[in-house]
């Protein structure tokens, strides 16, 4: 692409590292650029467009809900809400939920929830448990819980009122918290996304479930990148068998439509009165139509199975191409979130894959992640594979 072609932004705050190219279309797992180059979509808009793009069903329904109700305000009951609600408390074993935009927001809900469950105990300052290497997101107060320095640089004084530990170390958790009258709650990815694809295993989530209950301490748990059956069960942490007090939800919940959403449990379902908390856009009927409809086509296009199945078979896919291969740490992951370590910053990896005509990002610097939407087949997991490890191979060997 020439640089007289390329796509550029001048009046766009200077955000983003951008490839430069700029998607017009797509269609299941392909899209398209504005010079009708094509793309086979590794990464799902973040892990965002869960039935890929252009569903036969999901934009109907869209459309049918454009014409009738956008938006009509919180000041009035909106059935859209407590149908999406009742479905993801059918789904996950909680009670109730909130409905915001995005995962930030639905991190921010979780936070002012622990904080709210700490106060009505007395406890004049709260204390939450957080994790290196975790993110929850970029307003002040989610940047204080994210575990990477370089995303808070520049931005402090950052928010008081968090430990934070070693992930799968119970020792370190126990250490880090005996004795504390002020911790309310413990908050964790169960497989850290934006951190490199660190999965927590299913000991450690069940012995934090039970400390959480011995100590009356609030389990919030972020799935918002590996929940709405990314992992190949509608969330991750049902692989370990519990159940948290608190979830957060947003990306694949809307399949690219905005929605965020914090589910809570008995612990901490009477927490919130009028008042308390609030939204302009979160709940509105467009959104909670989008969500609705994305878990009908999941549930009746058995997603969940596909994930799981053709998740599998590109985990293992991936690393018998890439076996022995020096520059290769570790393929890891489950579902269709996978990670592809690196012993080496893999930033070019990017642009050579998308040069190559497949989408993808790379994660804590030297950590290729995959996370395409759920509807991909294992013919085009199989394409991704042929795509990117000849690009990798090439790279190591520089």
């Amino acid at each position: 692409m020439s640089a007289t072609t390329e796509p550029t932004s001048p009046h766009v705050m200077n955000t983003y590292g951008r490839l430069p190219i700029a998607l017009s279309h797509g269609q299941g797992c392909r899209v398209w650029d504005t010079q009708g180059k094509a793309y086979l979509d590794g990464l799902g808009g973040i892990a965002v467009n869960t039935l890929g793009h252009n569903h036969p069903e999901l934009v109907p329904a869209l459309q049918d809900q454009l014409a009738k109700l956008i938006h009509s305000s919180n000041y009035y009951h909106v059935p859209g809400q407590e149908a999406l609600a009742a479905k993801l408390v059918e789904l996950s074993g909680m009670t109730n939920a909130f409905f915001c935009c995005t995962g930030l927001e639905a991190n921010e809900a979780a936070l002012k929830l622990a904080r709210k469950f700490g106060h009505d105990k007395g406890i004049e300052k709260p204390q939450i448990v957080v994790y290196e290497h975790a993110f929850h997101g970029r307003s002040i107060a989610t940047l204080s819980a994210t575990g990477n320095p370089k995303i808070q640089a520049g931005f402090g004084p950052l928010v008081e009122g968090f430990i934070r530990v070693p992930l799968n170390d119970m020792a370190a958790l126990q250490s880090a918290t005996e004795g504390n009258p002020n911790v309310v709650a413990v908050l964790f990815e169960t497989i850290q996304g934006e951190g490199g694809i660190h999965p927590m295993r299913a000991d450690y989530l069940q012995a934090v479930r039970a400390l959480c209950d011995a100590n009356d301490w609030l389990m919030m748990i972020d799935e918002i990148q590996t929940g709405i059956g990314r992992t190949g069960k509608w969330f991750a942490h049902q692989w370990a068998g519990i159940v948290p007090d608190v979830m957060s939800l947003a990306k694949g919940l809307g399949s690219g439509m905005p929605v965020g959403a914090v589910l809570a449990g008995p612990r901490a379902a009477e927490l919130f009165k009028p008042g308390n908390h609030g939204t302009t856009f979160g709940g509105n009927p467009l959104a909670m139509r989008a969500g609705t409809e994305t878990l009908r086509i999941m549930e009746k296009d058995a997603l969940l199975k596909n994930a799981a199945d053709v998740g599998a078979h590109l985990k293992s896919a991936l690393q018998a191409a890439f076996e022995g291969v020096a520059g290769v740490k570790e393929v890891r992951g489950q579902g269709l979130m996978l990670g592809i370590e690196l012993d080496r910053p893999a930033g070019a990896i990017l642009t050579r894959a998308c040069e190559a005509g497949l989408l993808l990002s790379v994660t804590a610097d030297s950590v290729i992640r995959l996370v395409p939407p759920l509807i991909l087949t294992t013919a085009e997991a199989d394409e991704i594979v042929a795509i990117l490890a000849p690009i990798v191979k090439a790279f190591l060997q520089e």
